[in-house]
């Protein structure tokens, strides 16, 4: 969300989308196109003081202006590489953007392999105002969605492949120290955001996949032909959508989840007030529900 508590999305065809949600059910949405980067825009977060983060899957780290539709590069390498496969990223308040790379060896439409494969080739990088980038965590498995503390104190980054959240310090006593803010999630956890009061949610894009554990304790060769035959035989993604609330101490407050939905594969989550607001890397639209009472949608 922006400022202005507006609905921003990034889109396969490179454009980025800024809508304001319907007051009631069957009133008019009106999009509008705001940007467009030439790639593939993941994860958006908007900067203090105006701008909209991007990461890019195909361009590295940019900054749009929703206003003028202006895109520009804060970098587009890091480690020695080319900077691709950026997924999702935190700004603080000084202006210091931490953000993931899932895979040094897939990129976004080869996904899964990583997955499959358990690479552990992702990063948490952080790119200082007039620096360049630095990596904070390597080793990842498959790191995705990035999320300040409320005091800054942390960047919490998510581990799909790992089903865990990961926390890196950056004040205190453990700055520069990586520990786990919560681990053994019942799914993959991909998009993280956090709400006007300080918890973070996180959207799982699908449960565990019973087999996983025991391909990952396999040998290379054996994870790399399980990618081999998983590309002859793509299934379609679950239709369980599920979405979990954390607090700053790793707690989990919220388990809210929906069997047999028509939108599948939730990637991002963000609440809106009274709603939760998901969008989805397969699916063509952004998905709105009200957000249940405690003790309502599955909890």
């Amino acid at each position: 969300m922006d400022g202005a508590g507006r609905i921003l999305a990034g889109a396969a065809d490179g454009r980025i989308w800024r809508f304001a949600l319907p007051e009631a059910a069957g009133d008019e949405v009106r999009p509008e196109v705001v940007a467009r980067t030439g790639g593939r825009p993941l994860g958006l977060e908007a900067m203090p003081g105006g701008g909209l983060l991007v990461c890019d899957a195909e361009r590295g780290l940019l900054r749009a202006d929703p206003e003028t539709g202006a895109v520009v590069t804060l970098a587009d390498e890091a480690a020695g590489a080319p900077l691709r496969f950026s997924s999702n990223a935190a700004a603080a308040s000084d202006g210091t953007v931490y953000f993931t790379v899932s895979s040094r060896r897939y990129g976004l439409d080869d996904w899964l392999g990583d997955i499959l494969e358990h690479t552990g080739t992702g990063l948490l990088l952080r790119l200082r105002p007039g620096g360049e980038p630095e990596v904070l965590l390597d080793g990842l498995q498959f790191a995705n969605g990035v999320a300040l503390a409320p005091d800054e104190s942390f960047v919490a980054v998510a581990e799909t492949g790992a089903y865990r959240v990961g926390r890196y310090w950056l004040t205190g006593p453990r700055a520069g120290c990586h520990d786990t803010l919560a681990d053994g999630l019942p799914g993959f956890p991909d998009n993280i955001s956090r709400d006007a009061e300080g918890v973070f949610w996180i959207a799982l894009a699908a449960p565990r996949r019973p087999g996983l554990g025991w391909l990952h304790r396999r040998s290379p060769a054996v994870r790399r032909a399980a990618w081999t035959a998983a590309q002859r035989v793509r299934s379609r993604p679950s239709r369980t959508l599920r979405v979990l609330a954390v607090g700053a101490d790793g707690g989990i407050i919220r388990d809210l989840r929906c069997g047999g939905s028509p939108y599948r594969m939730v990637t991002s989550v963000s609440r809106c007030g009274a709603r939760l607001v998901m969008g989805s890397l397969v699916e063509g639209g952004i998905a709105v529900s009200e957000l249940p009472a405690l003790g309502e949608g599955g909890e």
